[in-house]
């Protein structure tokens, strides 16, 4: 433990040079849904809707498969999900990755969940014949 904090998120400081192992912080439920998927469940157990979020981005093998881990990395940037059961046809919602927008994780999976960067239905799509290229830009700031 880094420091024991007031409420009852968990943190990690995460690796950058493994896949999946990134900076995040979860909610109980959120911890519950991780430990499953980690754990090869065939399904998530929390009963409620699970919070995350990875301010540093991802980097992940699969947008499909929650239990891959042979595939290429795929770079996510950063984001916040709602871990619990999303359909992507049924929400009207993409499943494609996207550099700013909602999309559906894991469509078709158990472990399908709701996936946010930025503004919704704003950003390009991600398929595996693109490279990515990070395009996070800074401006001055002029106060308030």
């Amino acid at each position: 433990m880094l420091r024991k904090g007031t409420n009852d998120w968990t943190c990690f400081p995460g690796n950058e040079n493994q896949i999946g192992d990134v900076p995040m912080c979860a909610d109980p439920m959120g911890m519950l849904w991780m430990n499953d998927l980690m754990a090869h469940k065939p399904k998530p157990t929390n009963t409620s809707p699970g919070l995350m979020y990875m301010l540093c981005g991802a980097t992940q093998h699969s947008n499909t498969d929650p239990f891959d881990k042979t595939s290429p990395a795929i770079p996510i940037g950063p984001h916040w999900m709602i871990l619990w059961p999303y359909d992507a046809k049924a929400s009207g919602l993409p499943n494609n990755i996207r550099d700013a927008g909602a999309w559906v994780m894991f469509d078709g999976t158990p472990y399908a969940y709701l996936h946010i960067c930025g503004t919704p239905w704003m950003g390009s799509e991600y398929t595996p014949d693109l490279v990515p290229v990070w395009t996070m830009r800074y401006r001055q700031n002029f106060g308030s």
